[in-house]
């Protein structure tokens, strides 16, 4: 005979299994790009791979990401800096990659393509990555956690005036939507010290 569960066990159980299959994904994503950085710098035909130096930092395309390496940590890009050519307020008080690093990062966003971008280079630098929705704004799904802007949280929004601001440990990027991985990467960039 089965349990009878009731329907607040049930709601949590379901949580938690989607909540293990999201970190589940995002590893999977996160090493996959980390095992392309590790092929090497040639094609599998012996050819060249285009490279492009910018500010001294080198960057690699391969299978269509552009890696760069810091350190011993690995980072691929969906563009290199030379391809933004987007003109994006930016906060002047970005938070620097080293302020995420071993810290829980929350992400709520309207765009896969941009969210993906800094999940797979941000999960190299904080403890762990998790969606979630923050407090006072519209929220998707009542099955994510409620987070403020006491916690590291990126939100991704679509709007039709670009840009990048920081308030207290919230980041808000925002554009259109066909431009946010490229504002994705620009703050990616900041925050690295690149640009």
């Amino acid at each position: 005979m089965r349990k009878i569960i009731s329907k607040e066990n049930e709601g949590r159980k379901r949580t938690r299994n989607q909540l293990l299959a999201g970190g589940v994904l995002i590893f999977i994503m996160f090493f996959s790009v980390l095992g392309y950085s590790f092929n090497g710098s040639e094609s599998n035909d012996g050819s060249s791979t285009t490279k492009v130096v910018y500010n001294g930092f080198e960057f690699v395309e391969q299978n269509e990401f552009w890696l760069l390496k810091i350190g011993e940590t690995n980072f691929a890009f969906l563009y290199n800096p030379e391809q933004i050519n987007e003109t994006i307020k930016i906060d002047s008080n970005l938070k620097l990659v080293e302020e995420y690093y071993g810290k829980p990062l929350y992400i709520s966003s309207e765009n896969y393509e941009a969210e993906a971008e800094i999940a797979r280079n941000m999960g190299a630098v904080a403890q762990r990555i998790q969606r979630a929705c923050l407090k006072g704004e519209k929220c998707g799904s009542k099955e994510l956690p409620i987070k403020t802007c006491e916690d590291n949280f990126i939100m991704i929004k679509e709007t039709n005036q670009p840009e990048i601001i920081q308030k207290e440990n919230c980041v808000f990027i925002q554009g259109e939507e066909g431009n946010l991985a490229k504002i994705a990467d620009e703050f990616l960039f900041k925050i690295l010290k690149i640009e």
